[in-house]
């Protein structure tokens, strides 16, 4: 099959213990634009394209991300052409943040929303 029936992607789903405040942090500070929010879920619009994320709220013990070798992998990565501004402003709002790292001109860094699912911007 040489055509997709796949046009993009359209939304993700996170997983969140306490819907309100999780949403409110994903607006306030990464700056995205909360569209709604009921008892079932928080729509987060990501900029001005047509990309979701969604929150729902659980109890269980999950979380975005996922184990290789029993170390934690991101499965959301962000990009932010203002690296160190933004991982300046996540240390200033005390966001569990790791040191920026390099990878043959890549510079990234990992953090976590305040349901510990971890995220990775890059530039």
């Amino acid at each position: 099959m040489s055509n997709s029936f796949i046009e993009q992607v359209h939304y993700i789903r996170i997983p969140v213990k306490d819907l309100e405040p999780s949403a409110h942090w994903y607006r306030d500070i990464l700056g995205l634009q909360l569209l709604n929010i009921t008892e079932e879920l928080a729509i987060i619009k990501v900029n001005e394209g047509p990309f979701l994320i969604i929150l729902v709220p659980t109890q269980d013990e999950t979380f975005a991300h996922f184990t290789v070798n029993n170390e934690q992998e991101f499965s959301i990565g962000f990009t932010s052409p203002e690296l160190a501004k933004f991982h300046e402003h996540l240390i200033d709002n005390q966001v569990k943040v790791d040191d920026i790292k390099e990878d043959n001109g890549h510079a990234f860094f990992h953090f976590y929303d305040p349901n510990g699912n971890k995220l990775q911007a890059h530039w």
